[in-house]
């Protein structure tokens, strides 16, 4: 989607909405009878969490509803812009953290900044945090976290690789060893999985200076980690070359992957496989650096703020703060999504798959934070360039082009 039209349809949410919530400072009494309408996010959420919710805010609340909207991350961010500037707008949304600039920058959130201490306050996610903040106002708390762990067949692989050199070597030769299945399952369009590789060879996607971002994928520290992406996806994984990771326990519990990388509540869904072989609960551990320690991962995971156009903002405050009180959170953490309190963290468990969540946890990193970049996402620029290298094209020359089309983005 272009720039422009992404802009004016978020200026237009910070001109209307404003004004739509200015009077909205009253009691909850106030909203009596009130529905309100809260979108989640794929299926991440537990179902144990979403009751939890409706059930403690409809009985704080008599005669009020509490209806949950579970949305697609696909053109999330389009449908978000469209909504959150309408009449009807959902009173509480949740988004993707490298998503949360966009809708901080323009008024299309309700500052939160006098509830910060009231949801958790310096107990919150700091990162997190950052990024559900704009000009010095508080919008968007975290709703969770996830970093990406690697989740391996016990029956192939006993102990954790020592350094990232030493993961791409093993994930060929399990390749190598076992014709059709993947060493390591890296679809062409997965860039999330392919950043730690560019950020340990020193490489960056973009850095801003002086008012302007410069694109760095054509780097040469950042090609050197291109290359060994190129190298996992064409020599390591048989998924498909232009295919997403939607979903890469599929292929673990059918037998076809040995190897994935993806957030840790995956956990769950690759030790239950219902498939009629089914590999046995997989190791996890943290994706190794170049020298060693945990690898600089994308740090996954979402924010959630109150739409500023929502009619019935006092209930819509009551809601959220359920969402991040401790009981809540405390369902995320035993489901194996890191809470978005740092006192919870010993919700995740004492197990060896709770300290490889914490370890890859301890050194993860967000894409740049700029108000632009969910805009770089919404384009599809990187599945598109990550496709071409799966396919065996020419790093360096592919990264010069991207880096020109998400400069134009950043900068536009």
């Amino acid at each position: 989607m272009k720039k422009t039209l992404v802009s004016a349809a978020l200026l237009g949410v910070g001109a209307v909405v404003l004004a739509g919530c200015a009077g909205g400072t009253g009691s909850a009494g106030s909203d009596e009878g009130a529905e309100i309408r809260v979108w989640l996010v794929g299926a991440d959420t537990p179902q144990e969490a979403r009751d939890y919710l409706v059930e403690t805010f409809e009985a704080d609340n008599p005669g009020s509803t509490l209806v949950i909207e579970e949305q697609s991350w696909e053109g999330l961010v389009d449908k978000l812009t469209t909504s959150l500037s309408s009449s009807d707008s959902p009173d509480i949304v949740e988004f993707g953290n490298t998503q949360a600039p966009a809708f901080t920058s323009v008024g299309a959130l309700l500052d939160l900044s006098d509830e910060y201490e009231a949801l958790g306050g310096d107990d919150l996610l700091p990162g997190f945090v950052e990024a559900g903040s704009y000009d010095g106002a508080f919008y968007a708390p975290p709703l969770y976290s996830g970093a990406r762990v690697v989740f391996a067949d016990p029956a192939l692989v006993t102990e954790a690789p020592a350094t990232l050199d030493d993961y791409v070597a093993s994930a060929t030769a399990l390749a190598e060893a076992n014709p059709g299945k993947s060493g390591v399952y890296f679809a062409g369009q997965d860039w999330y999985n392919a950043l730690p590789f560019i950020w340990e060879n020193g490489g960056e996607i973009a850095v801003e200076s002086g008012g302007e971002w410069d694109a760095q994928l054509s780097s040469d520290e950042s090609v050197a980690g291109l290359l060994q992406v190129q190298e996992l996806m064409t020599t390591a994984s048989v998924a498909p070359k232009d295919g997403d990771n939607a979903e890469p326990w599929t292929p673990y519990c059918e037998g076809a992957a040995i190897q994935f990388s993806a957030p840790n509540w995956a956990l769950g869904l690759a030790s239950a496989c219902e498939t009629e072989n089914p590999p046995a609960a997989p190791l996890v551990y943290a994706l190794p650096g170049m020298d060693g320690g945990p690898a600089q991962v994308f740090a996954g995971g979402s924010n959630i703020g109150i739409s500023a156009n929502s009619a019935n903002p006092d209930l819509a405050k009551e809601a959220l703060a359920i969402i991040l009180s401790d009981e809540f959170q405390t369902i995320y953490g035993e489901n194996g999504l890191i809470p978005a309190k740092k006192s919870l963290a010993s919700t995740l468990g004492d197990t060896p798959e709770a300290a490889a969540f914490a370890e890859a946890a301890s050194n993860a990193k967000l894409t740049p934070a700029s108000p632009n970049w969910a805009e770089v996402e919404a384009s599809r620029v990187l599945e598109d360039f990550f496709v071409t290298i799966a396919q065996g094209g020419d790093v360096a020359a592919l990264a010069a082009e991207v880096d020109t089309q998400i400069e134009d983005i950043l900068n536009g």
